[in-house]
């Protein structure tokens, strides 16, 4: 058996605040890992921690969220898989992240969420949407719903799911070995 990791992020802000008055739940973003420490994860989200409204798929990069938003709260999740399975996700967000350039946020859909009313547009996710489309994919786990209705609280809700860590960004960099560079005065951009 192999693992995937699940990151849920929250982040202060106005658009932040009017996701999760919708969906009613801390955790508002999502980020598919395939490490433990997240050093590795991808998802539709700010292409630049600091500005909303221009998203797209990216690799996170917590460093640079932990810049913007010091404070921002942190989840992460082990989800079982097979070594197939785990290979078939690596490949897809490789090859999602070569043409990164073509993908963008589904700001037109979030309405249709709202509605509970599926809607897609070629090669526009969020960043749910996209991870339960590939999870789906890759038969880790059916969500009995179109892909484009797959919110945060879908993942958080999931069974399927261990937490591993739960609390500041901060902590999650703290832990020994892992913030060299800002210890030793590097500011990543």
């Amino acid at each position: 058996m192999a693992e995937l990791y699940i990151g849920f992020v929250d982040t202060p802000g106005l658009f932040a605040s009017m996701i999760r008055g919708v969906i009613r739940q801390k955790y508002i973003h999502v980020v598919v890992g395939l490490d433990d420490r997240l050093e590795e994860a991808y998802s539709f989200g700010r292409r630049n921690p600091a500005v909303p409204l221009i998203a797209g798929f990216e690799k996170e990069n917590k460093y640079k969220i932990w810049q913007v938003f010091p404070n921002a709260d942190y989840m992460v999740c082990s989800v079982s898989c097979t070594d197939e399975q785990k290979d078939y996700i690596k490949e897809k967000l490789e090859e999602a992240y070569r043409e990164r350039s073509h993908y963008h946020y589904a700001v037109l859909g979030l309405p249709f969420i709202l509605c509970k009313r599926p809607f897609y547009q070629k090669n526009h996710y969020t960043c749910s949407s996209y991870i339960g489309k590939l999870f789906e994919e890759a038969g880790i786990h059916a969500w009995g719903k179109h892909f484009s209705l797959v919110t945060p609280k879908d993942f958080f809700e999931w069974d399927g799911k261990k937490v591993i860590f739960e609390g500041k960004l901060q902590e999650l960099l703290d832990e020994p070995g892992f913030l060299p560079a800002f210890r030793s005065g590097i500011i990543l951009r």
